[in-house]
């Protein structure tokens, strides 16, 4: 298989869209999400859209070649809350490195399905590492500002069982994703420098930050310059922002990115902001003008799509990226 560095070189890349807005189609019920295998667990099930890997990955797999079918180079894995400290809340800690080697193996199947067909385009799986729901740097309690409800070690413990079972499971590269609290985003780095280094691998990883709100910051308060800061030691396939905004919010930041950085850049926004029922209303049509833009600006190497983002969007998201060169790569001194 073609390497993704010497493909980035050459093209933009486009990823994939939501899992949840596609899963979301399916109306799933409870029993649906339990499956024959967890009918009779004791606690409800509905919601944790990780587990559908186990009991519909028809349902999952079916996804991934929508997304294909639509253009994209690039899959995540239905891995988003997969570790054990996302799990607690369904009391499924145990299913961690399940979850992850089988979503893993599931889009690898999507994914040499359509490389078998057009070996001249190599399609990847991205190992969708999400943030937790925890926060290393901040406590929960505004009582006790010194309370933390997860430490660093616990973050990196959780981390690496993740990060092993994508590997196993046979993940092309692997992405730290819609970052809120940076200190997390190192803990999940630190586990997987540790595994590529026992294992000797050199397997790509992306970074995905996300931008809470209109003051240009993380929820944990830093800018965009203090985030490329905290990690672009690291070594990175690429740095971006995802989720939280959409494609005209976020190009700002994007801008600022770009001014900073050496490194590959990646943008995959909603679809628009949500509705007053949670939605996104956000065309196709209306989000491909939006990252034209990006694509005029020269700003981004790999596109694509969040919360609301279909394949309706990521086929035009695609068309309009074929149109345009990646952002050039300049080296800084």
């Amino acid at each position: 298989m073609s390497d993704i560095k010497t493909i980035l070189s050459k093209r933009i890349l486009v990823l994939d869209g939501a899992m949840g807005t596609m899963l979301q189609r399916y109306q799933f019920t409870d029993e649906d999400f339990r499956g024959e295998r967890f009918k009779d667990f004791p606690h409800p099930l509905k919601g944790n859209n990780d587990l559908l890997s186990l009991t519909q990955p028809s349902a999952i797999r079916e996804i991934h070649r929508q997304y294909f079918e639509a253009g994209a180079d690039i899959v995540e894995t239905n891995t988003f809350s997969s570790t054990t400290i996302g799990m607690a809340d369904y009391h499924m800690e145990e299913l961690v490195y399940e979850l992850n080697y089988e979503s893993a193996r599931i889009a690898r199947e999507a994914a040499d399905e359509f490389t078998n067909r057009n070996p001249e385009r190599p399609r990847f799986v991205a190992g969708s590492i999400g943030p937790t729901n925890r926060t290393a740097s901040m406590s929960p309690d505004v009582n006790d500002p010194g309370f933390r409800a997860v430490t660093f070690d616990e973050l990196k413990a959780a981390y690496r069982q993740q990060t092993e079972a994508l590997i196993d499971g046979g993940c092309d590269l692997l992405m730290v994703e819609t970052i809120f609290d940076t200190l997390n985003a190192k803990a999940a780095l630190f586990a997987i420098e540790e595994i590529k280094e026992e294992r000797n691998s050199d397997i790509p990883v992306m970074v995905s930050g996300t931008i809470t709100d209109a003051s240009g910051r993380t929820l944990s308060g830093q800018t965009v310059e203090a985030f490329l800061i905290s990690i672009e030691h690291m070594p990175l396939l690429s740095i971006g922002f995802n989720c939280a905004l959409g494609a005209d919010q976020l190009k700002p930041y994007l801008k600022r990115l770009s001014r900073n950085t050496s490194l590959n850049i990646s943008a995959h926004p909603n679809a628009g902001l949500p509705n007053a029922f949670g939605n996104y209303d956000q065309t196709p049509q209306e989000m491909q003008l939006l990252i034209r833009e990006y694509l005029s600006d020269n700003l981004i190497n790999i596109i694509g799509g969040c919360c609301g983002t279909t394949p309706d969007h990521i086929r035009l998201i695609a068309e309009v990226a074929a149109q345009f060169k990646p952002r050039e790569i300049f080296e800084s001194a």
